[in-house]
């Protein structure tokens, strides 16, 4: 329930309703707006290139060969973003914070990104679409990427003076997710109707479980 309701704060209860997909509440690190659907990853790591492994250090001893590591760096990533467009990626989901290069190389070739997903997200996200997250380094790079995600929309979203990103996803099975805003003057009331829908939902849950025997 907690992923699936938005609590605006400021705007009469009347403003409530319901909206299919999915609301974040974050804003796009980068946003390239695409019509239709369009092919979405999804992420658990940073998609900057390490120059090192887990646990050795990388000794530069010269400014030439510290502007070298930028440079594979850059084309490391770039290479990676082109991949993702040429296999018809639009949208980036990711747990973590991006590097400011993979955002850069992200805008340049037309591929939104999202940030900072909490955990409960992600298991979300994968739930519906059936998909898992994408390991990006250690794989043939010609390879198709097939592990991506079907977003029928994805836009910018303000709730209240929040800025939050609204997506809907094609659903591998037979829960299709809408979001509920909730609008009230004070966090409070916001706070009560969210714990008496939430009590209602469960009660339903509870009628209709299946039992067997």
């Amino acid at each position: 329930f907690a992923e699936l309701h938005a609590a605006v704060v400021g705007l009469p209860v009347a403003s409530s309703r319901i909206l299919p997909g999915l609301v974040l509440r974050r804003d796009f690190a980068a946003y390239c707006p695409a019509d239709g659907d369009l092919r979405a990853v999804l992420v658990t790591e940073p998609l900057r290139p390490a120059l090192s492994a887990p646990g050795v250090a990388l000794v530069v001893d010269a400014e030439g060969r510290y502007q070298a590591c930028l440079r594979w760096i850059s084309r490391r990533t770039e290479a990676l973003m082109k991949r993702l467009r040429s296999n018809g990626v639009r949208l980036l989901l990711s747990s973590v914070k991006q590097d400011d290069v993979v955002i850069y190389y992200a805008k340049l070739h037309g591929v939104s990104v999202v940030e900072c997903l909490s955990s409960e997200e992600v298991a979300l996200i994968c739930e519906i679409t059936g998909v898992s997250p994408y390991a990006p380094f250690g794989e043939d790079v010609h390879r198709e990427i097939t592990d991506t995600a079907v977003a029928t929309f994805c836009q910018p979203l303000l709730l209240g003076s929040e800025r939050c990103v609204h997506v809907g996803f094609t659903s591998v099975c037979a829960f299709q997710p809408h979001c509920l805003i909730l609008c009230g003057p004070v966090a409070g009331v916001n706070e009560q109707h969210a714990a008496a829908l939430q009590g209602a939902f469960t009660m339903l849950q509870q009628l209709f479980k299946r039992v067997d025997g």
